[in-house]
C-alpha cells in the first residue's frame, strides 16, 4: 500500500517534471524563433539603384527642391519625414535594418542610393519595415543601371542566353547569405527567412516594342525562376511600375510596359503572391526637381521615397497573407 502510494506520487512528480520539461522546451523553441531575420532582395536597373538626391545644392535647379534635406526641412513635407533624421539633426542609422547593396554594407542610412550621395526605394523601405515586422530586416539590393529584363535580367525559362545580371543577382543573394554573421556582426546566429522580393526596373526593354511585347512573359519566367533558384516558393514579389513621366506619359512603349507589369500580378497562378503598383504619381516634374532626368525621375529623393513607402505597404500585406507572419 505504501509502495503503491509512492509510486503513484513519484508518478505524478514525474508527469508534472515532464509538463515543465515540455514547456521550456516549447519556450526553448519559441525563444529560437525569435532569432529570426527577413531577407527583403530588392533588384532593378538604375532606378532601384536610386538618384534622389540627398544634399541642397543651391547652385543647381530650382535651389535644391526635391532633394531629401529640402524635403526635411519644407513645412509641407517635414512631418512625413521626420523619422529620417535624429534629434542632432543628422540622418538616422536603424539598427534593427540592415542593408548590403554591392559590396556598402550596414544600418540603413541615407546614402545607399547610386551613390553615396543619393537615395533609392530602399530608403523608405527600409524605415517601413523596420517599424513593422519584430524581426530584424535585411536588404540585399542588387541594382546595375542600364540593365534590361529582355538580356541583361533574361531568367533561365525564358529560353536563350540566361542574362548575366540573373545569374549576378543570385550569386550575390547566395553570398551574402552564406556570409551574413561576419558582413553583420549584430545579427549573428539569426536564422535568414526570405521574405520578399521587390523589383524596379523597365526603361531599357522600354526603348524597342519587341522587347515590350514580351516582357510580361520575361517577368513570370523570371519569379518563378527565381523562387526556384532561392528555394522560396511564393516568394512574395512587389512590381514597381515604370511610371516615368507621370500619368501624362503618351509615349506607346512606355504605355504599353506599364500595362506588361500590372498584367504580371493578374496572372491567375500569381494573385495572391504578386502585386504590381502604380508610380506614376510620384512622378515630379523637373520644375519641382534637382535636375532634367525624368528618366531618373528627375532626381528626386521624394518619387524614392514614395515608392520605397509604396513597395513596403505592398510587401507587408502580402506577407502578412503567408503562416506564420508577425508583427511589432
Amino acid at each position: 500500500m505504501v509502495f503503491g502510494h509512492n509510486r503513484s506520487r513519484l508518478s505524478h512528480i514525474l508527469l508534472v517534471g515532464l509538463a515543465w520539461s515540455v514547456q521550456f522546451a516549447s519556450s526553448g523553441l519559441a525563444a529560437a524563433a525569435e532569432k529570426t531575420v527577413r531577407v527583403f532582395i530588392l533588384a532593378g536597373q538604375s532606378n532601384m539603384e536610386g538618384a534622389g538626391q540627398i544634399r541642397i545644392n543651391p547652385k543647381k535647379e530650382n535651389k535644391g527642391a526635391g532633394s531629401l534635406e529640402f524635403l526635411v526641412r519644407s513645412p509641407r513635407t517635414a512631418k512625413r519625414f521626420a523619422h529620417t533624421v535624429d534629434k542632432d539633426g543628422g540622418w538616422v542609422v536603424r539598427d534593427d535594418v540592415w542593408i548590403w547593396y554591392l559590396g556598402r554594407h550596414g544600418g540603413l542610412t541615407a546614402g545607399y542610393g547610386a551613390r553615396k550621395t543619393t537615395i533609392g526605394p530602399e530608403f523608405q523601405f527600409g524605415h517601413a519595415v523596420g517599424r513593422h515586422f519584430r524581426e530584424p530586416v535585411l536588404i540585399i539590393k542588387t541594382a546595375w543601371g542600364g540593365k534590361s529584363l529582355v538580356r541583361d535580367f533574361r531568367p533561365p525559362s525564358a529560353g536563350g542566353e540566361v542574362g548575366p545580371f540573373y545569374q549576378k543577382m543570385i550569386t550575390h543573394v547566395r553570398e551574402v547569405l552564406a556570409g551574413q554573421d561576419d558582413l553583420f556582426p549584430a545579427l549573428k546566429d539569426h536564422q535568414a527567412v526570405l521574405s520578399g522580393f521587390g523589383w524596379h526596373q523597365g526603361w531599357n526593354d522600354g526603348l524597342k516594342m519587341p522587347w515590350v511585347e514580351e516582357y510580361e512573359q520575361n517577368m513570370v519566367h523570371l519569379i518563378a525562376d527565381l523562387r526556384r533558384d532561392l528555394k522560396a516558393p511564393g516568394l512574395p514579389v512587389v512590381i514597381a511600375n515604370s511610371g516615368f513621366g507621370g500619368i501624362q506619359q503618351k509615349v506607346d512603349r512606355r504605355v504599353k510596359l506599364v500595362q506588361a507589369q500590372a498584367a504580371v500580378a493578374l496572372r491567375p497562378g500569381l494573385k495572391a503572391t504578386v502585386t504590381t503598383f502604380d508610380t506614376r504619381p510620384f512622378f515630379r516634374p523637373s520644375e519641382q526637381s534637382p535636375s532634367r532626368q525624368g528618366y531618373h525621375w528627375n532626381g528626386n529623393a521624394e518619387t524614392y521615397f514614395l515608392i520605397g513607402d509604396a513597395m513596403a505597404r505592398e510587401m507587408i500585406k502580402l506577407v502578412a497573407s503567408r503562416p506564420g507572419s508577425r508583427r511589432r
